[in-house]
């Protein structure tokens, strides 16, 4: 993965890096951080059983079956950076306010890319790909939402043209 140098310069992650992966899936990202920082403190939570149960085996320890609308019981900046990729879009907005409250809460660094739209049509497209999509926003109110939660840290949305 081209991107994780990336992501290991820009949040200064070295082996002591604690970072948690919310909604990590099968735990690749996990995986890949773990093994290019030769670090056990890289760790994952997901609602999926099945995902959890498919990661490799050598992360499964680092991985937990967890839903994320529930509150992240970790300390106050806890982690040195917390990722969220695709995740948020699935939560109704009370769920999504909780949500980044909580990211704010345990995290020293944060990273969130969600689903948005510009226009007509990538709202249409994104209503027909995002089965699960319970938040359909425009950058413009995604921005407002991260703001009155008090999210300073980096996103990214991604659209479907």
């Amino acid at each position: 993965l081209k991107l994780l140098p990336k992501i290991i310069k820009k949040y200064k992650l070295n082996k002591k890096s604690k970072v948690l992966d919310v909604g990590c899936g099968k735990g690749y990202l996990v995986y890949e951080l773990s093994k290019i920082l030769n670090s056990d403190k890289i760790l994952g939570v997901d609602i999926s059983k099945y995902a959890i149960k498919k990661a490799p085996k050598n992360i499964r320890k680092q991985l937990k079956v967890y839903d994320a609308r529930k509150k992240l019981n970790f300390n106050n900046n806890y982690f040195d950076l917390v990722i969220s990729i695709n995740l948020i879009h699935n939560f109704v907005l009370h769920e999504v306010f909780s949500f980044i409250k909580n990211i704010v809460k345990i995290s020293k660094k944060s990273y969130i890319s969600t689903e948005s739209y510009r226009n007509d049509k990538e709202l249409f497209n994104l209503q027909c790909w995002a089965l699960t999509c319970e938040s359909f926003f425009s950058p413009i109110e995604w921005k407002h939402i991260f703001k009155s939660n008090n999210y300073k840290g980096d996103y990214e949305f991604i659209y479907f043209n």
